[in-house]
């Protein structure tokens, strides 16, 4: 891998050899007055004080201690500047602290007080885009993707909602693989259904490698209810609930409908684990996939969080990776307790027992938080 590639930076006299053949002593050059303190002399400050206009003074850009910054070629001050290290292996020199890794951000809506989940787009300027903005503006220089499935914005709201999942997993791994600055690893980020999309990357696309997941309001052990949707007058979300009520299992929608592929009835397990194409695969139902395993197991860190006050997902407990008790859908049992994590069929047990999952709960309906809870709670992952 090549060595880090540095912006330039100034280069002080002592960087310089002595018998540079350009290089001039400090000083004002031969024939020409000194600068005065009153910004006299025939400098352009002292021009420019006597015709009475404003230009930046000589002491422009000094540091805190009141020192200039040194001098570089030609004797000209140069603007201190931070060392940034262009390099996959995301180090900055001489110090080895690691630079934020690229960020993919999926799903649903993440703007404050948007409560939306499907029909979300990856360019939409109150939602992924708004994620985008306020990473890059605390985290200036990290490479935030926007990836798109479809040829256009109306096209990628409507494959939320429609498009089989695991072709758009399919189509997500093709256009990670194709870009270069993700060699080196990337985070991700989903934001509610987004949370087990990105999930099932990370455990059918190892390469590049995803390092750290986090899951905002994710519906890891799926759903079961459909108490809101985004638009509750919209024609859509009536459409949606009579398929679900009609047949969740049967192959005509599990084929076209996104929500159906994580809808986990608690009293049908039998259909649930025999014909759901999406949900009940990645989360090993139907038998052990290692591949899936240890690809999961390759994580960093798998951040899950909860909204204590979530009205539209059922149960909420998914968020955590828990669920109904199998055969009723009134008592809820966390991931522990859950025959996916006893058996660890996808090393979820290893998992916790290593540090590597972290549970956090924030107060508020679905996806509704503060810019100032996202900064302080979760930027810290990227970082």
């Amino acid at each position: 891998m090549a060595a880090p590639r540095l912006l330039p930076a100034h280069t002080g006299p002592a960087a310089l050899p002595a018998d540079l053949p350009h290089r001039r002593p400090h000083g004002p050059r031969p024939g020409r007055a000194p600068l005065r303190a009153d910004g006299g002399g025939c400098s352009r400050h002292g021009r420019a004080a006597a015709r009475g206009r404003h230009h930046s003074p000589p002491w422009r850009g000094r540091g805190r201690d009141g020192a200039a910054p040194p001098r570089g070629l030609m004797g000209r001050r140069e603007p201190r500047r931070r060392l940034v290290a262009r390099s996959a292996r995301g180090r900055l020199p001489g110090n080895g602290a690691e630079r934020a890794r690229p960020l993919w951000p999926w799903g649903a809506r993440g703007r404050p007080s948007a409560a939306s989940a499907p029909g979300d787009s990856c360019c939409n300027p109150q939602s992924m885009g708004y994620i985008k903005r306020i990473v890059e503006k605390k985290i200036p220089g990290i490479y935030v993707l926007s990836l798109k499935i479809g040829n256009n914005l109306v096209q990628d709201v409507e494959n939320s909602f429609f498009m089989n999942v695991n072709d758009q997993v399919r189509e997500v791994c093709r256009q990670l693989a194709g870009d270069p600055r993700l060699k080196g690893g990337y985070n991700a980020m989903g934001f509610s259904q987004g949370g087990q999309f990105l999930r099932a990357v990370a455990q059918r696309c190892p390469s590049p490698p995803m390092l750290t997941l986090i899951s905002v309001g994710g519906q890891h052990q799926g759903v079961f209810g459909f108490p809101r949707c985004p638009g509750e007058s919209s024609h859509v979300c009536d459409w949606i609930r009579r398929a679900l009520a009609l047949g969740a299992y049967t192959p005509a929608v599990q084929e076209h409908l996104v929500q159906a592929e994580y809808w986990h009835d608690p009293l049908k397990e039998e259909d649930y684990r025999k014909n759901s194409i999406f949900l009940a695969d990645i989360n090993q139902e139907r038998g052990i996939n290692e591949t899936y395993k240890k690809n999961l197991m390759a994580l960093k860190k798998f951040v899950m969080v909860k909204f204590l006050n979530d009205t539209m997902v059922d149960p909420p407990i998914s968020e955590w990776f828990g669920f109904y008790k199998s055969g009723q859908a009134k008592e809820t049992v966390p991931l522990q307790e859950t025959v996916l994590y006893t058996e660890d069929r996808l090393g979820l047990q290893q998992m916790d027992k290593a540090g590597k999952l972290v549970f956090l709960g924030v107060k508020g309906d679905h996806l509704h938080f503060s810019e100032e809870w996202f900064y302080t709670t979760i930027l810290p992952f990227l970082q």
